[in-house]
């Protein structure tokens, strides 16, 4: 029993979503955005930033989700924590999504646009 306590926790702990506050930037380089204008890093800007607060949305969603199931998994029912893996983390697009919003501001102050 203290097994399937242990495995279970396991399971649960490696399968937590990332708070989106938490998840880092991934490195995009500006270069690939040197031949932009700065109009067209301003529509860049608005659609990665769109898709940025979408992820963010959804990102949070399992994070919370993730906290409740494991508080439930831990002080009531343990075989709750099997589905902390079900939860979607996308914490590898939020902090790629991060980075190109970096790379994109890089990009429009290199160029002095006024954003």
């Amino acid at each position: 029993m203290k097994k399937a306590i242990s495995v279970a926790l396991m399971i649960g702990l490696a399968g937590c979503a990332t708070a989106p506050s938490k998840v880092k930037p991934t490195y995009v380089s500006s270069y690939q955005y040197n031949s932009y204008s700065c109009a067209e890093i301003r529509q860049e800007l608005t659609t990665v930033s769109a898709r940025v607060q979408q992820i963010t949305g959804q990102q949070q969603s399992a994070a919370t989700t993730d906290a409740v199931v494991m508080g439930v998994g831990l002080i009531l029912f343990w075989p709750a924590l099997f589905l902390l893996a079900a939860t979607d983390d996308q914490k590898d697009e939020l902090g790629r999504l991060k980075g190109e919003y970096e790379a994109l501001h890089s990009a429009a102050k290199a160029k002095k646009c006024r954003l």
